[in-house]
């Protein structure tokens, strides 16, 4: 059988039969994977404790017709501080939930495995208000439906924009507006995230403003799976 090597982050697992679980990964080289790991369940399995949600391993796999099989793990970070920090918890939930609902099975999706590893380890680093709003953007914007963010996303006017609707793509000015009323602070903060100022808009302090980015950040991303990203909304509110 074919094996494949890769980097991957464990999104979810569920069981299967009496001592085995399916594992699901997003890798950068082969995108989606679902692979077998075999007598994971067992007291004495030496993959055990190493193929947990919010993982970030190097695998062998053997190449399956529908189904992978897991050969050969090597954890490369636990992300501790996540999971022992319950406030922590449902962002990283909420970013492996969002990434399994856009990744493909088998698509290379290098930009895509960049940016989770990177949010999992800034999140580990601590939990920064606008971080999971900015990791949705940013994923939006990889799927190529990125916000409007400098003119009006409905008459396209150079104007203040004082209103957010994911419907329409944007922001969008008083003429127009409609959807979410935002502060003009939020409208500087996404345009940071999509503009590559990504470090400055993380280092914002809790207010409004951040609360808002997450808040758009959540309704854009779940208009677009058509579906509510269930994780989000266990989430504690803006301390």
């Amino acid at each position: 059988m074919a094996t494949f090597r890769d980097e991957g982050v464990v999104l979810r697992t569920m069981k299967l039969g009496e001592a085995d679980r399916i594992v699901t990964f997003v890798t950068p080289d082969h995108g989606k994977v679902r692979a077998v790991a075999k007598g994971i369940r067992k007291p004495k399995s030496k993959l055990a404790g190493q193929l947990e949600p919010i993982t970030h391993v190097t695998m062998m796999c053997w190449k399956g017709r529908e189904l992978d099989v897991v050969q050969q793990v090597q954890v490369i970070d636990h992300f501790k501080a996540i999971r022992e920090d319950l406030d922590r918890m449902p962002a990283a939930f909420t970013m492996l939930e969002a990434v399994d609902l856009v990744a493909v099975e088998r698509q290379p999706m290098p930009g895509l495995f960049k940016t989770l590893t990177g949010a999992l380890r800034t999140l580990a680093e601590g939990t920064g208000p606008v971080l999971l709003g900015a990791f949705l953007f940013r994923l939006l914007d990889l799927e190529g439906v990125g916000p409007i963010v400098d003119s009006c996303a409905s008459c396209s006017e150079d104007a203040p924009l004082v209103a957010f609707d994911e419907h329409a793509g944007g922001f969008l000015c008083r003429s127009c507006r409609s959807g979410q009323p935002v502060a003009p602070e939020t409208v500087e903060l996404v345009r940071q995230i999509v503009g590559g100022q990504l470090r400055q808009a993380l280092a914002a302090p809790p207010s409004r403003a951040t609360a808002e980015v997450e808040r758009i950040a959540t309704l854009t991303m779940e208009y677009h799976l058509d579906r509510q990203l269930r994780s989000a909304h266990l989430a504690p509110g803006p301390q």
